[in-house]
């Protein structure tokens, strides 16, 4: 009896916490967007965030398109010479890069850099009683430190993807020109002939999706953080698994959408 009367207590108490963190969570975004249209707009944040989450991020995406670029073509070949299909490599790479590859690529990469980076900045103004200096120093601390970055990364992270796309396909370039010796201009009209503006608008939404995700996740999780210096730490991977988690749920969500819309 003892048991079942434990159980079912644990049983609502855990209910209790995901309700009331999905009510805290709601209550967040639509303070986001309540805050997003009121002034003062903080452009100067917003530009130096742009730079925090672009500029430093840069070297590591153009690494990883490079790679992604090369080894997914060196992948495909074989399987497309077995059919004697290699003239279809570059329209494939770029349907597998522009669709998919390049946006998820990018998503994956800021959501472990700038996610766990914003959550463990915000996390630590947290629990060092910055956030509430600046509330006494009437100054909006939301404002200034939610809204700006959640700003930023949903304007970067789409620009970011277009310029992983690119580094990806000159990758592949690299590779098709070792072994057929073919133009660049000729492998970027060949891979783009099979894209139209529905494929290239809806990875800029997805993109667009996947940076507001990691702002307003990251944000969320450090300017809730508790427990001094360890709920730092927490904070920042809780923000990167969250937005990984979120970023493949809207994945699979995006393409299915996507898919009404050319039926349609």
């Amino acid at each position: 009896m003892m048991n079942k009367k434990v159980r079912k207590y644990v049983f609502s108490k855990v209910l209790d916490e995901y309700f009331s963190g999905n009510h805290k969570a709601y209550r967040f975004i639509a303070l986001f967007f309540k805050e997003l249209f009121k002034r003062p707009f903080h452009l100067r944040e917003v530009i130096n965030q742009c730079f925090e989450v672009g500029l430093k991020s840069l070297a590591l995406i153009s690494l990883t398109g490079f790679i992604v670029g090369i080894v997914f073509t060196k992948q495909s070949r074989p399987s497309l010479e077995e059919f004697g299909a290699t003239s279809w490599l570059p329209s494939l790479i770029g349907i597998a890069i522009i669709k998919a590859l390049g946006p998820l690529v990018t998503a994956l990469i800021c959501a472990g850099k700038v996610g766990s980076s914003i959550g463990a900045e915000l996390g630590s103004m947290r629990v060092t009683e910055q956030i509430d200096a600046m509330e006494v120093s009437a100054i909006n601390p939301f404002k200034y430190l939610v809204v700006t970055r959640v700003v930023a990364t949903t304007i970067t992270i789409p620009v970011l993807a277009l310029y992983c796309s690119f580094v990806a396909l000159y990758g592949s370039y690299l590779n098709v020109h070792a072994e057929e010796t073919s133009s660049l201009i000729s492998f970027y009209q060949s891979a783009f002939k099979t894209i139209n503006f529905l494929d290239i608008a809806i990875s800029v939404v997805k993109t667009i999706v996947y940076g507001f995700t990691i702002g307003i996740v990251g944000c969320y999780k450090g300017f809730n953080a508790t427990q001094g210096t360890r709920g730092v730490g927490k904070a920042a991977n809780q923000a990167v698994v969250l937005a990984m988690f979120l970023i493949f749920i809207e994945e699979v969500i995006i393409v299915q959408i996507a898919n009404w819309i050319r039926y349609f």
